[in-house]
């Protein structure tokens, strides 16, 4: 069993994160989700440790303490006897998923109006703004990053440390699903103007705009990834 050395095509590139300052904990789990929800590691493909701790440059008990956490996360799973596999990609998972975030998105949306700060604004609207520089670039690793910025920052306005950690969760499966929508045609300037319909409602303080703008933009993921016209 190998680790697979895939990428995900992008006539930008791959980006990484920064992974400055993390221990080795942290840039284990850090780097390893990150090569999963871009596809880098394919569904169903085979990790092998040692050719993970040679290809990272890092020890057996910080990728072994990562492994288990992905597996909690459902992207990765360990398979008795045989090790550990990228969690396969099924339709009906993401649709399942996707009916959970609608409403936990809903909610959070909703508190976020009521809570988000001057500053947090600010935020959203420098992510954005990167998220646009990223689809100019095609950088298609930019593009997820910058997209999943977006939802942890919504999340943590909605001050609700229940809500955010299952959103993180959902966030993180959901990503993988992402990336498969970027191929359907016109999903990416779709996905711009959502950014601002939300960014605008959560500036105003409007809770019903805010929700009604989060339901579309997750119902046009959903869309997408079913590649419907």
């Amino acid at each position: 069993m190998t680790a697979t050395s895939s990428v995900l095509e992008s006539p930008g590139g791959v980006a990484s994160p920064n992974f400055a300052g993390l221990s080795q904990n942290e840039l284990a789990y850090t780097q390893l989700k990150h090569r999963l929800t871009t596809l880098f590691y394919k569904p169903g493909d085979y990790l092998n440790t040692a050719a993970l701790m040679a290809d990272l440059q890092l020890g057996r008990t910080p990728l072994n303490h990562a492994l288990h956490r992905l597996a909690t996360e459902g992207l990765v799973q360990v398979i008795p006897r045989k090790g550990v596999m990228v969690a396969p990609l099924s339709i009906d998972d993401a649709l399942n998923m996707i009916d959970v975030r609608l409403v936990n998105e809903r909610l959070c949306a909703r508190l976020a109006a009521a809570r988000i700060t001057q500053a947090e604004v600010a935020e959203l609207a420098h992510i954005s703004e990167a998220f646009d520089s990223a689809v100019a670039e095609r950088n298609v690793a930019a593009m997820m990053d910058c997209d999943r910025q977006f939802h942890e920052a919504i999340a943590d306005a909605s001050r609700n440390p229940v809500l955010i950690e299952v959103l993180r969760v959902l966030h993180a499966r959901s990503q993988r699903f992402w990336a498969i929508s970027l191929s359907a045609a016109g999903h990416v300037v779709e996905v711009r103007g959502e950014h601002q319909s939300i960014l605008d409602a959560l500036a105003a303080g409007d809770a019903d705009a805010a929700e009604a703008a989060i339901s579309h933009h997750v119902l046009s993921f959903r869309q997408a990834l079913l590649n419907k016209p």
